[in-house]
């Protein structure tokens, strides 16, 4: 039977799945409507758009009403925007479209990280690593099946599908977000910006880990197609090893954390995704790239859950402000990068962008003390 547990497990499992089916969608996309590399760029800038306005909302929505209503709301939305874009006949619908889906994306990340601070204080175990690995292992199912998908059924058939395979998994875990915000206390709290440098330095660790995660997500299948060559199931291959990675070490993540603490965790996943990227961004050949994904995919892996464990944990914040100004610091890397990042590939190539992702890391590095609300108390 289907508990919170495996309820919120089903959220972020859908989440990644929906990210990476877009990932092998990119190209396909892109060739459809003639867009360059810049172009893309400010197209995953109206996405971050969408994300960065999103966020706030869907955090007092949280705040206000518990994260069951925002749970639903943004997962139903969410499952169909694949769909949309891939029908999209011009860059006009095509932007309106991709702006929906990065606010719905991100306004389902805000929701199903809260219920699982909410589930975490229920149960009084730490679950939130699992529940990005869940996220990671829905990532690494949709870059394969996306990329079969694509390369069988067209980019079309391949978002048909998505959509209907997402939204029976949310469908099958709807009953027990529904049933989370009848037991859900609700936040007493001020809905206000807190005034602590504190949530804003968490932030700023999201911002860092996102920056490059990002990029594996929208770049890594153009890199390997446009510039080593690859063809679109190999081009897939790199966010799936990336997320097959993450997927490994997340499901670790949690005892992992409570032994060694979150503080030195962030500074071990730190340096390792420095180096992956170094390894992409240096190497020539496609097998070469993919190993330094997932070594990038291991180091980040849990970069980003402890983060938002810390966020939803902060004392004297409510966690749906806290969270919703975790991911709109780290989302806004999404608004403020693919532009430069796509002006980067294109006059200086993927390799440069690679490489240079991994100055950031070296950042959440000295930035790791931050996270200490992450370990778990009882």
């Amino acid at each position: 039977m289907i508990n919170s547990r495996i309820a919120v497990y089903f959220l972020f499992f859908v989440n990644g799945m929906l990210i990476g089916n877009w990932a092998p969608q990119i190209p396909e996309f892109a060739n459809r409507l003639n867009i360059d590399e810049s172009q893309m760029g400010l197209m995953i800038a109206i996405f971050g758009i969408g994300s960065l306005i999103s966020m706030p909302i869907i955090g007092i929505m949280v705040t206000k009403f518990g994260n069951a209503p925002a749970n639903k709301f943004t997962s139903l939305v969410a499952t169909s925007c694949l769909l949309w874009l891939a029908i999209a006949p011009n860059i006009l619908v095509a932007a309106i479209a991709i702006f929906v889906f990065g606010a719905f994306i991100a306004g389902m990340d805000v929701a199903m990280n809260a219920m699982a601070v909410d589930v975490e204080r229920k149960i009084k175990t730490p679950i939130m690593s699992s529940c990005h690995g869940f996220w990671s292992l829905g990532g690494l199912a949709g870059a394969v099946s996306g990329g079969y998908a694509i390369q069988f059924l067209g980019s079309t058939g391949q978002a048909l599908f998505t959509f209907i395979s997402t939204l029976m998994l949310v469908m099958l875990a709807w009953r027990q977000i529904a049933d989370n915000q009848l037991t859900e206390k609700r936040q007493q709290t001020p809905i206000r910006f807190p005034k602590a440098p504190l949530p804003y330095l968490i932030g700023i660790v999201a911002l860092f880990s996102a920056l490059p995660e990002g990029a594996v997500i929208d770049w890594s299948a153009f890199y390997l197609r446009e510039e080593i060559g690859a063809d679109a199931l190999t081009s897939s291959y790199a966010f799936g090893s990336f997320s097959a990675a993450m997927a490994f070490v997340r499901f670790l993540g949690d005892p992992v954390r409570k032994k060694l603490g979150a503080v030195k965790m962030v500074k071990i996943c730190s340096l390792v995704a420095a180096f992956g990227l170094l390894l992409s961004g240096l190497s020539t050949t496609p097998e070469l790239i993919i190993t330094g994904f997932a070594i990038t995919g291991l180091g980040l892996s849990n970069l980003i859950p402890i983060a938002f464990s810390a966020a939803g944990n902060l004392p004297g914040v409510a966690p749906g402000i806290s969270l919703s100004l975790t991911t709109t610091i780290g989302y806004s890397g999404v608004l403020v990068a693919p532009a430069i990042l796509g002006y980067m590939a294109e006059f200086a190539g993927f390799s440069i962008l690679f490489t240079s992702l991994s100055i950031p890391l070296l950042a959440v590095f000295f930035l790791a003390p931050m996270t200490s609300h992450a370990d778990y108390r009882e």
